[in-house]
């Protein structure tokens, strides 16, 4: 679960990434390169360089670069036109910065709003802990991923943490299994952002890569859940084409009070039927 950083916090991560980034003990970045390796062991160093407090997990500042500050404006200005720099697991403790086609995932805002009976429990409601917790037991009590994709799904588990080989440990918000009425077998792995977060490539092909390792009779399609408002969630279905990340599907679903959903809106949705 992300726990929420302070700014403070933020300036100190993106001030060791750069560091790493851009000294030479560590890869020293010149134009023309892709990528440039570095270990869990490079921030600790950095940190003593630096001078700077340490984070309470060293892992941290590769968190906050990939879902919530992004990395500091001088790495940013390196990027070539249509390009952007991404840290990628590259194994047990070990990542590496990579330059990679632009490619952003982002609700589409004149997208219409599916009107859903929000049948989550008010006392879940109450005391989700953060907005990610909240997203995923909405997705989870109102059985989005069944509506949305048009399966029967259940949740394997949250917050699965495992290792890849590859590309290290890495944690996939939910994980769901399903069927179709056909009888095919899915595994859906589900990343949910909430609040200023944002989605990321970069865990998607993570969720593929573990899916592919510890599911391989199954269909992996993943999915990502975003708030756009506190009852309003974007759903992506995305998948994996000459390597990059694209869109499959999205749909924009509201949670009301069934009272709310007016005979307008179902003749609305049965006019829509199969779009």
């Amino acid at each position: 679960m992300a726990k929420k950083v302070t700014s403070a916090e933020k300036r100190r991560y993106q001030r060791l990434l750069k560091h790493i980034f851009f000294d030479s003990n560590y890869g020293a970045f010149k134009p023309g390169m892709v990528e440039i390796p570095f270990e869990l062991d490079s921030i600790r160093r950095a940190v003593a360089e630096l001078g700077i407090d340490p984070p309470k997990n060293f892992a941290d500042p590769v968190y906050d670069a990939r879902y919530r500050s992004g990395l500091s404006q001088a790495i940013l200005d390196t990027q070539p036109a249509g390009q952007t720099w991404v840290i990628q697991g590259a194994g047990k403790g070990r990542y590496k910065f990579q330059l990679v086609t632009l490619n952003v995932i982002a609700p589409n805002p004149n997208l219409v709003a599916v009107k859903i009976p929000d049948a989550t429990p008010e006392i879940i409601a109450a005391y989700a802990l953060s907005d990610e917790q909240a997203l995923l037991a909405k997705v989870r009590y109102n059985r989005l991923i069944d509506v949305f994709m048009g399966v029967v799904a259940y949740s394997l588990q949250n917050h699965l943490r495992t290792s890849v080989k590859g590309v290290g440990q890495i944690e996939i918000d939910e994980i769901y299994v399903a069927l179709d009425r056909k009888g095919q077998q899915f595994v859906v792995p589900v990343q949910a952002k909430g609040g200023n977060d944002k989605l990321s490539v970069v865990q998607t092909k993570q969720d593929i890569a573990c899916c592919d390792e510890k599911f391989p009779d199954l269909t992996c399609r993943p999915v990502s859940a975003q708030f756009i408002g506190n009852d309003l969630i974007a759903m992506f279905e995305l998948t994996l084409e000459d390597g990059m990340v694209k869109v499959a599907e999205e749909r924009h679903y509201r949670l009301v009070p069934a009272s709310e959903i007016t005979p307008e809106d179902l003749a609305s949705y049965r006019t829509r039927g199969g779009d």
